[in-house]
């Protein structure tokens, strides 16, 4: 399912794209969003929080129409130091906001991977691919 976890951590795979030009993948026609309760789990948060970007998170979820994220962002690799109102926030912005049709593009080559029924086509043509 593509939620905003999930995208925080994809980049267009084009060998024309080079990190970080081409990242975050940006959501556009998203015709189907859809909120899916997520079982709160506190540790798992904590664990994922030091592989997050933070500007590409904010940057997507307002893309979604979530602005509940902090401009400033909070000491990642220091998961205990999170207050835990941030906590449910991000929980809620990672982990229940789903994509179920739409697109994502890469900011660089302006490639698009669709969304179908909530799965992203991240498949290139054979000379599109980085080698």
């Amino acid at each position: 399912m593509v939620r905003l976890i999930t995208q925080n951590l994809l980049s267009c795979p084009s060998r024309a794209c080079t990190y970080p030009q081409n990242f975050p993948l940006s959501f556009q026609q998203v015709e189907k969003l859809e909120l899916v309760e997520a079982e709160y789990n506190e540790e798992f948060l904590r664990g994922v929080l030091s592989r997050l970007e933070w500007n590409g998170l904010r940057k997507s979820a307002a893309e979604l129409g979530n602005t509940d994220l902090p401009e400033q962002s909070p000491d990642l690799t220091a998961p205990e130091t999170i207050s835990p109102e941030l906590l449910k926030t991000l929980h809620h912005v990672l982990l229940e906001i789903v994509v179920r049709e739409g697109q994502m593009v890469c900011p660089q080559c302006e490639h698009i991977f669709k969304i179908k029924d909530s799965i992203p086509n991240m498949l290139l043509a054979e000379h599109e691919i980085r080698k």
